[in-house]
């Protein structure tokens, strides 16, 4: 499958899941997994920082349209696509990440280099979409848990997305 195809398909998908599923999870008013991110993550190593910014933006404001936050969803994926060509560069090796998939995975990358790269980038899609959502700090303490358990949340949902989908070769 050509990458284009594989990435609307997963932008349909993401989006979907996020929407008709994950949106209706709310547990205690601490716990909002969100998968939608996956996308960003999941774009091929090679894609220009402007393209990787665009990709967020769409992926953001589609989002926005459903979830009638304006643009809250938009203003984190963009950060997270801005920062995540740093983030890759601090994590690959030497030579760079040895890929025949030219995807960012637990098989490209390794398990533990992924799920750090995850983490880093989820928590900070996080903390900025809560601190927006908040619009303040009148209560550091609950923003934080928030920030935490949703990155908790959302991580265990990346990984289990990668374990179910995402082939071994």
């Amino acid at each position: 499958m050509s990458i284009l195809l594989r990435n609307i398909i997963r932008f349909v998908l993401l989006l979907l899941i996020q929407v008709f599923v994950l949106n209706e999870i709310l547990l205690h008013q601490l716990v909002s997994p969100y998968l939608y991110m996956l996308f960003i993550l999941a774009l091929p190593f090679n894609l220009p920082r402007p393209v990787l910014m665009l990709m967020g933006l769409l992926m953001g404001l589609s989002l926005d349209m459903f979830m009638n936050t304006p643009g809250m969803h938009a203003a984190a994926c963009v950060f997270i696509a801005y920062l995540r060509p740093f983030i890759i560069n601090i994590l690959s090796p030497q030579g760079g990440f040895e890929t025949t998939q030219k995807t960012p995975s637990m098989t490209s990358m390794g398990v533990s280099q992924f799920l750090i790269y995850a983490a880093i980038l989820v928590f900070l899609h996080h903390a900025l979409f809560f601190t927006l959502e908040v619009f303040g700090m009148g209560n550091p303490l609950y923003l934080g848990m928030k920030i935490i358990f949703s990155t908790l949340a959302s991580l265990f949902l990346i990984v289990l997305y990668e374990l179910l989908f995402f082939s071994k070769k």
